[in-house]
């Protein structure tokens, strides 16, 4: 007798960097929830985002996450003009993995932020609740919508509701959880909006600056312009950062953690009360980390490990229990993962590869590096101990509502390497050490080849702007 496809239970983060979560090496945040899923499945300790070609960095990471593809090619417009609307559509020709799931006889059910386009929500999810189209909303007034059928989710259906963001789409979960049809396997899609800013836990969950430590790469002021100084996440906190700000900013955003940690909670405790459990694959992630105080920094508009390192944890039948795995991995190898836990065929235009090899063998052949790109200003890559970043100047950027002044900040020609082995925190700049030289030739040279395999924007924009 074949046995049922696994439901699928997606939890998405928006903001929630790797270490901000207890069970990660953090005992400043409380994380009981998330620490017990990762103690019944397998821990990514090296899942990064891609960054992205968008200000937005949800935009491109998300789309990459659904379709298996770099932040490239999933949803970006190649001229660099970021805020029309192509930059945040998928291609209508790429399959999304809630499209495939569907296609293969799944309930494809979503909750929450889609910062994507319309017409991709609607051919991947066959019904919805509690959506909100967008970046962000403050946490006690989300605009919501219902799901619409036809996919046109007009802005005049746009209703509010009282309770938090995490609460409602908690319910939400919790509601389809009990109302769902025995008859089919599910893909339950829940994206909260928390822990991003405007950061407001609930009385219950607040605490003060006092809690909580400044990061060892804490800078009043980041030491060089990095392309990106203007952007709106910048200017949350005054220059130089005040450190008791920072601090405060660090204890709203674990108090925002751990309450969304109690709403996985009872989404975890919703499946086993009514015995989905026992078939059901749970992922938690995030779209992309951010910095709060980090090398000067308040937003993730930056390739530093703070902004790019996310959570990942894959719970389910028949998978590994409190394993750690130290592999470079990404948005596109959980989507892959999971077609194949399902047993559906995978999109051979898609690049990730399936994570099951290195659950269940550590020395399994895998990638060697990985690399990631925010707009036209940055390039970085990294292998397992050394990291090199690129910054580009004078290229033309687009201009925007994320930028205060609608100014684009001009950015430095410079490169950072760092040995992550001796420096997590990434502090010592080594580019300037003759020692080093073989490892920054060696990174960039993978760089270079990388943007030429998936057809990096950046270098037509450069060969335009070289005299």
């Amino acid at each position: 007798m074949n046995r049922r496809p696994p439901n699928i239970v997606v939890l998405i983060a928006d903001d929630h960097r790797y270490e901000s979560i207890g069970c990660n090496g953090n005992s400043e945040v409380e994380t009981p929830n998330l620490d017990g899923l990762a103690r019944r499945g397998v821990s990514f300790d090296g899942a990064h985002c891609q960054g992205g070609m968008h200000p937005a960095v949800c935009v491109p990471s998300r789309a990459s996450f659904l379709t298996g593809r770099n932040i490239f090619a999933s949803a970006v417009d190649p001229t660099g003009d970021d805020y029309e609307a192509s930059a945040f559509a998928i291609p209508a020709a790429l399959e999304t993995f809630p499209q495939r799931l569907r296609a293969e006889g799944y309930v494809t059910h979503a909750i929450g932020k889609w910062h994507n386009d319309k017409e991709a929500f609607a051919r991947s999810f066959s019904s919805g609740d509690r959506l909100m189209f967008g970046g962000m909303s403050d946490h006690d007034r989300v605009p919501l919508r219902r799901h619409d059928p036809k996919g046109n989710f007009p802005e005049s259906e746009i209703y509010y509701e009282d309770g938090l963001s995490t609460d409602l789409f908690r319910d939400s979960a919790l509601d389809f959880l009990r109302e769902r049809s025995s008859d089919q396997p599910y893909c339950l899609y829940v994206a909260f909006t928390a822990p991003h800013d405007p950061r407001t836990p609930p009385d219950a969950y607040m605490r003060t600056g006092d809690t909580v430590s400044l990061p060892a790469n804490f800078l009043p002021i980041h030491p060089f312009d990095n392309g990106e100084m203007l952007v709106r996440d910048e200017l949350l906190e005054a220059l130089p950062r005040p450190a008791d700000a920072v601090r405060q900013h660090i204890a709203d955003y674990y108090g925002m953690i751990t309450h969304l940690d109690a709403a996985v909670g009872a989404i975890l405790k919703a499946l086993a009360d009514n015995g989905d459990d026992a078939n059901t694959i749970v992922v938690y992630t995030a779209d992309h980390g951010l910095a709060l105080g980090q090398h000067g920094l308040m937003g993730k508009q930056n390739l530093y490990e703070h902004s790019l390192h996310i959570p990942l944890i894959i719970a389910g039948p028949d998978l590994p229990q409190g394993q750690r795995v130290p592999h470079l991995v990404w948005h596109a190898d959980t989507s892959a993962t999971l077609l194949e836990l399902a047993g559906c065929p995978m999109d051979p235009m898609a690049e990730g590869r399936s994570l099951l090899p290195i659950m269940g063998d550590p020395d399994a052949d895998w990638r060697g590096t990985f690399a990631a790109a925010y707009r036209l200003s940055q390039r970085m890559i990294r292998d397992g101990r050394y990291k090199l970043i690129r910054y580009i100047d004078q290229v033309p950027l687009a201009r925007g509502p994320y930028r205060a002044d609608n100014t684009p900040s001009r950015g430095s020609r410079t490169e950072q390497l760092f040995d992550l082995a001796v420096d997590p925190a990434e502090t010592v700049n080594l580019t300037a050490l003759p020692a080093y030289a073989a490892h920054r030739e060696r990174l960039a040279r993978a760089l270079d080849a990388w943007q030429l395999n998936v057809g990096d924007p950046l270098l037509a924009v450069e060969e335009r702007t070289t005299p």
